[in-house]
């Protein structure tokens, strides 16, 4: 079975004023739409096709530029637009905040921390919070489509929290202003759903 661009669980309008409809729009149907076709085309005929999504990247030819960064941006955005909500925002609560709390001193701590690892890097990537086995979680950036599923990447574990900070994301509505993108992106996180992959990969 090919890939499919994923149906997003809310309109394109539902993130504003934090993430305009338009670019929610171009976001999703061209450039994850883009990324989902090109990975199909990659793996078509070899041995990755009808491997999941995962397998193919915690085993993945780090030399195949084809399905390293279309099979990261098929991942990745599959990721961050179930981690987001109209109704999200606030802070995350049981087991995952422990770990939070655990690791970062508090909420607030891991939110400096994330918004320094979305603010600082360089270019297009993104910013992730990992599990590990045993329920430790980390902070980390990656280049590009890279994400901590593949080997050798940013701080391992699996993710379940990211932020895309390639310009595509955010243009339109912010131009440069990175900064007041991120901090927008905490009033929209919809941490049940955070929380559920915590549960199931720690």
């Amino acid at each position: 079975m090919a890939f499919e661009l994923p149906k997003l669980p809310y309109a394109y309008d539902a993130l504003e004023p934090h993430i305009d409809a338009r670019t929610m729009e171009i976001h999703h149907t061209k450039h994850h739409g883009g990324y989902t076709s090109k990975l199909n085309g990659a793996i078509e005929g070899t041995a990755l096709e009808g491997k999941s999504i995962e397998d193919i990247l915690a085993n993945l030819d780090m030399d195949n530029g084809a399905v390293r960064n279309n099979g990261g941006g098929f991942y990745n955005h599959s990721l961050f637009w179930n981690i987001l909500s109209p109704n999200g925002g606030g802070s995350p609560t049981g087991a995952l905040a422990d770990a939070i709390d655990s690791a970062f001193g508090s909420y607030e701590g891991f939110k400096e921390k994330f918004t320094a690892a979305a603010g600082t890097r360089f270019g297009s990537g993104w910013a992730w919070l990992c599990v590990h086995k045993g329920g430790k979680v980390e902070i980390c950036s990656t280049p590009n489509q890279d994400n901590t599923l593949m080997p050798g990447v940013g701080c391992g574990g699996h993710p379940i929290l990211g932020l895309d900070v390639w310009e595509h994301a955010y243009y339109l509505n912010y131009q440069n202003r990175r900064p007041d993108y991120i901090t927008a992106f905490f009033n929209i996180i919809n941490w049940d759903e955070v929380a559920k992959l915590y549960a199931d990969n720690k």
